[in-house]
């Protein structure tokens, strides 16, 4: 036939114009082709010369792109624009089919316009990258000439009589709409940036964001079309293939979503509702965020409700398909579709063909997962700019927050940590999934019209056993959320107890309680696997319901329509119906959750209100000299500082602190005091004063000392001064003199996360010779020589475990180094060996900081150093005592100034330079040098991936990295399963399986029982001709179709009630699995690390073993088994499915290869950027929850200091770095989705064509193609989810690879070679101890540390040992309870030597008290006698020893009374007497105290010393003295050197060795 462009009809004058050229519908077809022509002329010369140079550099520079107006339109309407182009194309095609000759201008102006709209696009999308708008002239040409063209055609139609029932009128019609509306476009974008027609054309720069080159985030800034499938991010996601994504690839967040932007938003709404209502109430946190975020979330609804409508097409267009195969007519053509010799399709035949219906069900699918994926790109990107918006809110009101709040625990760190980690990310993830609150009850409702349109009243009996089913699933969520919540409960209980554990395991293991304590974790852990059994039982019904819900409907469906309607559906519907149930269950599924979040959120919404409501710290403007502060003026208190009730507006600055001008002097006022209180009465909240009547002065540039017994209130009162305590009455002057910021060492030593260089400096500028000068006075140089990288090591609570002397004289370092007038240092020797604390008096204070004449606050217990005080204020009991002169006191007080006399008893002898000062705190050192060797072995297994591949590292080729990389790490998993119990594993394979055929089976069997009745029908039609039909058709019908039900419908209900079961059966064998897995984990993991020995915990940084605890177990617990079923689910549904379309239509298995490579490649890449990004969201989300509790532990310092605007700041830095993660985290699994989605349309689309194609040679009957259908529709679902599970089970694996990594620590070797019962019940009775040739080492590839020492102590004798810190004492005191490895030698105690003996029975048998106090919560009782042996009495008696009696008689409970986490609640002396008194209790022969009264003032330490000796009058006890005169009074001094014992005997002997060590060491401490 040959081709003619308007064919060649012999009767018919084609080319004629006799009746005018454009009644020729040949000629106006030509005409159509010109514009085309024309635009494609013009533009592949520019494209080609334009941009051939350019693509040569792949990725133009982003910084030139720029979005015309109209932009979205534009795209939105020029793929329109191409859809209509297809259908005419298509409508074309069928006209010309219809003819007798080809008449090419049917189709091919339309073809020639499609390719015109196609390079339009790529024409416009390169002007906007080089922002030249001129050239979009010829695009406004084109679209004119095409609307003039398209118009004629459409006015010679009317013409002709050609109307709206014509499918080619309606063509032309649509595209000339279409064709006006771009060139309106066009005409707009001239009148914005009047690039012609117009004498200055507007210069527009690119959006800020893009000219910087740091923001990577592109989402905003690309075209509609990289929008929508996130094209933009393929570099990054193929490029995690070779390089690991690192956060220099992510980079910035765009302003818009940065974490200040959305507070101030947030912020301005909030107090905009403070001021407009009654200023009483507090502002709805509901109403702000809606304010402040609501436009976004109305936007991603509408994509939601566009996404689900589309979405209803697809069970629409099988029934189609199914129906249009069975009835396969010929169509007839009726004469007056010819117009004028030309063929015009009628609209209603369009969607006779199931072609047409094959391509809409593509178009519709694409579509709907585009839509959606845009709605959930939408809420996510608002989820996550509230939640920075959220946690500023919270940051700044923590910067606030009244310290009363924080220590009278109404507003606890774990709170606070819990706003931070928990409520914000509640909110975050309820604004995720709100728009299905509203979008899912339309889809119900849609759903049950369709399906009552489709089957009539029986599938009203589908939809009601739906609708019955979804409050069971809601109460089972509900259920769940409880039982989640108690879980929390035990799991925070048992992480509480391991952390106490962790911190005390020195103690637990000199004692041997480590069982006792491990019994109790164990218990807390037993009840939290009750409540996950629980959870576990209620997760599976979930699953379960979700999985049976849809066969229950479809069997109810079915069998109702057999007995209402008697008959079986046709295939049509029967498998419309199946698709359309499908849908349903979704948004019944997901309703549940979504309303147990909505529900989660109102608590989290109410628990942030009262956050934020809660009392903050008075206006210190007084610190800030604004007020004019005169000494006798002021009536009314100018500083009151209580706590105010946050009901005024909350004024937050996030701008820097601009201090305010210097006022100049009243004549009145005095200059030399710094600060002064008067009549100062003080709380810490509950109104009893915790101060009063205070009146002090502290005189400027001086150093004035406070001393006074433990617990007097010397700390608080320093506070009262800074403002933290509530005032009562009285009033804080500070003189303008100060900085207007107060250099503060508290107590408790505080850390930041970051480098030893960043503690010290907190942010003043570096200066290297202060740097090096505060470094020398606190002796910290050998410390930093030791750390891994000198002063670069981070420290603090995720870094090196630094010694409590060691974190001290950091935070003495930063007080001094600060340039501020005022320096308040709170007992700062407390953990300091006697050489450092005079080194640090020296150095530090007398000479750094007296130098400068700044003014000092010293707090201390050291007597001796009054003498370098200016001013003394003595403390008692919440009062000042005393103040004055060292001299005022001597001679007004003489019996207060005898009393200090003789605890000090000191000559003033200029102290003796340390002749030996490299050996000085030698043990931390040591231990830190021992620490890190170890460590960095350590570090190499435990980083994640090394384990298996270290002898990979070294060719560290391309290759190699990129199988590492997408290897699925199967060993891991199949320890995982095997510690879950072999027979739990073969119970889900096997159930699995079971149940995917069982499903496959029931929806077979439908597909055979509908055609069965199908084909019956026709042939009974067939046979009784074309007579009266009804009469003979029901009565040979209706015994045929009885017969088929009768044979079909009992094998249905009984294959439907299988599924059922076996869904039953596999949701609860995958959970329990889950369960057993992780008790076992737990279990070995704990009794591991509890009997490590004590090296262990020494190179490990606590963190890392509790992230095990945490973490990871809560992985194992709840994450990997509903992963581990979802994967395994969607994974056989999607196998299943690709199974049935293959046995359908065998054809389609050949299109189906590419498109599995295809899908190889994209979960390949996915996987390991998921991963790259999910490590890059968990790394940065820690430092942002420590930058919090950090924020929250060190508020004195941080607001005494005055640095909140730099800690806002780096709160800002970050949350926007942890929210870049996560965007980008998110933006890859939309990367993902629509990517497999669209893939999933291919499938559904080959699916259909290749049924279609089938059916017209060996017809595949109509059941079995709306089988193949229904399950190709399923594919669309579970594709991503294959990906994402397997994706989300690899990042959920190396949990469980970290904890079997500490399942092969060693553990202590308990049994020793005697048994119990050999070892006598009163041994050791005597306390004699024989030390011979020991020689000790931390760690077999250690240097020993002891060198062959021998030595004798009788039984009774009290025995002091001294020497530097590091000589060596405290690794003897070790040896005695064999914690470290004794290489040679022995020690023989009672005859016994103590290596031969069960661990448990030795360390039970003596007492040690330790330097560090270790106090666990509970009660007091439990913390002196926690194995429950000893009566009241003799508890008593201990704490009456110790000092402690009429202390904890005062105590509310006595003995039961509560002991917070740490002992917090005593000061650091009390909880070192109690450790004493813990001694006392266990009443054995040998008592070893080790540097045990460090942090006591003397007058305690005195009356202790006394105590022991008459205490422990006949027993062995042998002290490890940090001050040497208390071991002045011992029967035995042993001084000890470098692991070597250098001198013993008595202490008198000794002293007469004018030369010896000992006697240098006393001249030292006088």
């Amino acid at each position: 036939m040959a081709l003619s462009f308007c064919g060649n009809d012999v009767n018919k004058s084609a080319y004629g114009v006799e009746k005018g050229v454009l009644n020729n519908g040949c000629f106006v077809d030509a005409l159509n082709l010109v514009p085309h022509v024309f635009l494609l002329f013009i533009t592949f010369p520019i494209l080609f010369i334009g941009w051939g140079s350019q693509s040569s550099k792949v990725q133009i520079h982003h910084n030139t792109w720029l979005h015309f107006p109209g932009h979205n339109l534009r795209w939105v309407l020029t793929f329109s624009l191409l859809f209509i182009h297809v259908c005419e194309i298509a409508e074309g095609i069928v006209s010309n089919n219809e003819m007798r000759t080809n008449h090419l201008h049917l189709f091919m102006p339309a073809f020639m316009g499609f390719i015109a709209a196609t390079t339009s696009l790529v024409y416009y999308h390169n002007i906007e990258t080089s922002n030249f708008p001129k050239l979009l002239l010829a695009l406004f040409i084109y679209w004119v000439l095409a609307f003039i063209t398209k118009s004629i055609k459409l006015w010679k139609f009317a013409e002709l009589g050609i109307s709206i029932q014509h499918l080619r009128f309606c063509i032309t019609a649509l595209l000339v709409l279409l064709y006006g509306l771009l060139m309106a476009v066009e005409v707009n974008v001239i009148r914005v940036r009047k690039y012609v027609f117009f004498s200055n054309p507007q210069k527009v720069k690119p959006p800020e964001d893009l000219q910087d080159l740091g923001v990577r985030f592109l989402q905003p800034f690309v075209n509609l079309l990289s929008k929508a499938t996130y094209w933009w991010m393929n570099q990054l996601v193929m490029g995690a293939h070779t390089r690991p994504i690192e956060l220099k690839k992510i980079g910035k967040l765009p302003i818009a979503m940065r974490a200040l932007t959305n507070y101030l938003r947030l912020k301005d709404v909030y107090e905009e509702q403070r001021r407009a209502e009654e200023p009483e109430r507090a502002p709805s946190m509901w109403r702000s965020m809606y304010l402040a975020f609501g436009r976004p979330i109305l936007l991603s609804s509408t994509f939601r409700y566009l996404s689900d409508l589309l979405g209803f097409a697809g069970p629409l267009c099988i029934s189609g398909i199914v129906s249009n195969l069975a009835n396969q007519t010929v169509s007839t053509r009726s004469d007056q579709d010819f117009v004028d010799g030309m063929y015009f399709m009628p609209v209603t035949q369009l969607l006779r063909h199931s072609s047409v219906l094959a391509v809409l069900l593509f178009l519709a699918l694409v579509l709907q997962r585009t839509f959606l994926q845009a709605s959930y790109y939408v809420t996510i990107e608002t989820g996550i700019n509230l939640r920075g918006a959220l946690l500023a809110m919270i940051y700044n009101k923590i910067l606030r927050l009244s310290t009363s709040n924080m220590s009278m625990g109404e507003m606890t760190l774990g709170q606070i940590n819990n706003l931070v980690a928990i409520e914000t990310n509640q909110l975050m993830w309820f604004l995720f999934l709100c728009p299905n609150l509203w979008a899912m009850p339309v889809q119900i409702v849609m759903g049950v019209i369709l399906l009552h349109y489709l089957m009539g009243r029986s599938a009203l009996v589908g939809a009601l056993v739906i609708v019955l089913l979804a409050p069971v699933q809601y109460l089972i969520a509900t259920k769940l959320a409880d039982t989640q919540k108690s879980t929390l409960d035990h799991s925070t209980d048992r992480l509480k107890k391991t952390t106490e554990i962790l911190k005390g395991i020195k103690l637990l293991k000199l004692y041997a309680w480590e069982n006792i304590f491990c019994d109790s974790v164990e218990d807390t852990r037993g009840k939290e696997l009750t409540s996950l059994k629980t959870f576990a039982l209620y997760t599976s019904m979930s699953i379960f319901m979700n999985a049976a819900i849809p066969i229950a409907a479809v069997l109810a469906t079915f069998v109702s329509h057999v007995l209402i309607d008697d008959h079986c559906p046709e295939p049509s519907k029967a498998f419309a119906a199946l698709a359309l149930f499908h849908i349903l269950v979704t948004p019944l599924f997901l309703l549940s959750t979504v309303v147990r979040f909505a529900v989660k959120a109102l608590v989290s919404v109410q628990k942030l209100g009262e956050f934020l409501e809660s009392d903050e710290i008075g206006d210190d403007s007084w610190r800030n000299g604004e007020m004019p502060v005169s000494l006798e003026t002021c009536k009314k208190p100018p500083g009151q500082t209580k706590a105010i009730n946050r009901k005024q507006p909350l004024r937050y600055q996030l701008e820097g602190y601009d201090p305010p001008l210097r006022r100049t002097l009243r004549p009145h006022e005095t200059e030399d005091v710094a600060v002064k209180v008067n009549n100062g009465f003080f709380t810490w909240g509950s109104n009893l004063s915790t101060l009063s009547d205070i009146n002090i002065r502290i005189p400027t540039g001086q150093l004035t000392m406070m001393v006074g017994q433990v617990g007097c209130g010397k700390s608080s009162l320093l506070l009262a001064m800074l403002g933290e305590m509530q005032t009562i009455s009285g009033k804080v002057f500070w003189s303008n003199k100060n900085r207007y910021s107060v250099a503060y060492a508290t107590q408790k030593s505080w850390l930041l996360n970051a480098t030893v260089e960043d503690n010290i400096t907190f942010g003043s500028p570096f200066n290297k010779q202060r740097y090096k000068a505060v470094i020398d006075a606190c002796s910290l140089q050998p410390d930093i020589d030791l750390l891994p990288f000198g002063d670069q090591t981070e420290i603090g609570e995720r870094g090196i475990n630094l010694s409590g002397g060691q974190r001290q004289r950091i935070c003495v370092a930063r007080a001094l180094y600060q340039n501020t007038n005022l320096v308040f240092l709170d007992d700062p020797f407390s953990a300091l060996d006697i050489h450092l604390s005079d080194h640090l008096m020296q150095e530090g204070i007398l000479k750094f900081l007296q130098d400068d004449k700044r003014t000092v606050v010293l707090v201390t217990h050291k007597l001796q150093y009054l003498i370098h005080a200016d001013w003394i204020i003595a403390m008692k009991d919440g009062s000042v005592l005393r103040e004055g002169t060292l001299k005022d006191i001597q001679t007004h007080d003489v019996q207060l100034y005898e009393h200090w006399k003789t605890l000090m008893n000191r000559q003033d002898t200029e102290l003796e330079k340390d002749p030996e000062p490299d050996c000085q705190t030698a043990l931390e050192r040591k231990t830190l040098r021992r620490a890190f060797y170890s460590r960095e072995a350590k570090n190499q297994i435990d980083d994640e991936d090394e384990e298996e591949e270290e002898e990979e590292e070294d060719d560290d080729s391309m290759s190699t990295t990129t199988n590492r990389r997408s290897k699925i790490p199967w060993g891991v998993c199949w320890r995982y399963l095997s510690s879950g119990g072999f027979f739990m594993v073969f119970l889900m394979v096997f159930s699995k399986l079971l149940k995917h055929s069982v499903m496959v089976a029931i929806d077979y069997w439908l597909a055979a029982w509908t055609s069965a009745d199908k084909t019956n029908s026709s042939r009974a039609v067939r046979d009784s001709g074309p007579g009266n039909l009804t009469g003979n058709l029901t009565l040979s019908f209706a015994t045929e179709e009885e017969k088929l039900d009768q044979y079909y419908m009992p094998v249905f209900i009984i294959l439907c009630g299988a599924g059922i079961l076996l869904c039953l059966v596999t949701s609860l064998s995958v959970e329990f699995l889950g369960l057993s897995a992780a008790t076992n984990l737990h279990h070995n993991l704990l009794n591991k690390i509890i009997h490590a020995p004590i090296r262990f915990f020494d190179i490990t940084p606590l963190g890392q073993i509790l992230n095990r605890f945490s973490a990871d177990t809560n992985i194992i617990d709840q994450h990997i088994p509903p992963t581990l079923e979802s994967l395994t689910r969607s994974s056989l549904l999607c196998l299943s499915a690709i199974g049935v379309i293959a046995f359908v239509t065998p054809v389609s298995l050949v299109a189906l290869v590419p498109l599995a490579v295809t899908f190889y490649f994209i979960q390949k890449y996915f996987r390991v950027a998921s991963k790259d990004l999910q490590d890059l969201d968990d790394s940065t989300q820690l430092p942002l929850l420590c930058h919090f509790s950090e924020t929250a532990e060190g508020l004195t310092t941080i607001r005494a200091f005055r640095h909140e605007a730099r800690f806002k700041q780096r709160m800002l830095e970050l949350t926007d770095t942890n929210n870049t993660a996560y965007l980008f985290l998110s933006a890859a699994n939309r990367w993902l989705e629509v990517r497999t989605d669209y893939l999933g349309a291919v499938i559904v689309l080959t699916a259909a064509i290749a049924s279609i194609w089938s059916s017209d040679y060996s017809i595949p009957s109509g059941g079995l193609v709306g089988l193949g259908l229904t399950y190709a529709l399923t594919v669309t679902n579970y594709l991503n989810w294959v990906v994402r599970n397997l994706a989300d089970l690899e990042v959920q694996m190396a949990a469980v690879k970290k904890v079997n990594s500490f399942l092969t620590t060693p553990s202590e070797d308990y049994e020793g070679s005697m048994g119990v019962s050999q070892v006598p019940e009163d041994w050791p009775s005597q306390g004699e101890i024989k030390i011979q040739n020991l020689c000790v080492r931390y760690d077999p590839q250690l240097k020993p540390v002891l060198k062959h020492v021998n030595a004798y102590i009788n039984p009774g004798q009290k025995v002091g040992i001294c020497g530097r810190t590091g000589s060596g004492k405290s690794s003897l005191s070790l040896a005695f309870f064999n914690m470290v490895d004794m290489f040679e030698g022995k020690i023989i105690i009672d005859d016994i030597d103590i290596c031969s003996l069960p661990l448990q029975t030795l360390r039970s048998r003596l007492s040690i008290i330790l330097q560090d106090p270790v106090l666990f919560s509970g009660s007091i009782r439990f913390n002196l006698d926690p194995e429950r042996t000893c009566t009241d009495d003799r508890l008593w008696e201990a704490l009456e020893i110790a000092q402690l009696k009429n202390m904890v008689k005062a105590l509310p409970g006595g003995l039961d009374a509560v002991v917070t986490e740490g002992g917090e609640n005593f000061s650091v002396g009390q909880r070192q007497l109690f450790c004493l008194a813990r001694a006392f209790v266990r009443k054995s022969s040998i008592l070893i105290m080790d540097e045990a009264t460090a942090s006591i003032d003397m007058a305690t330490e005195n009356i202790l010393q006394k105590v022991v000796m008459t205490a422990f009058a006949d027993r062995t006890v042998v002290t490890i003295a940090h001050r040497v005169h208390t071991i002045l009074t011992a029967d035995l001094v042993i001084v000890m050197k470098r692991g070597n014992i250098l001198e013993s005997g008595r202490p008198e002997e000794l002293l007469e060795q004018e030369d010896g060590m000992f006697a240098s060491f006393v001249r030292a401490d006088m």
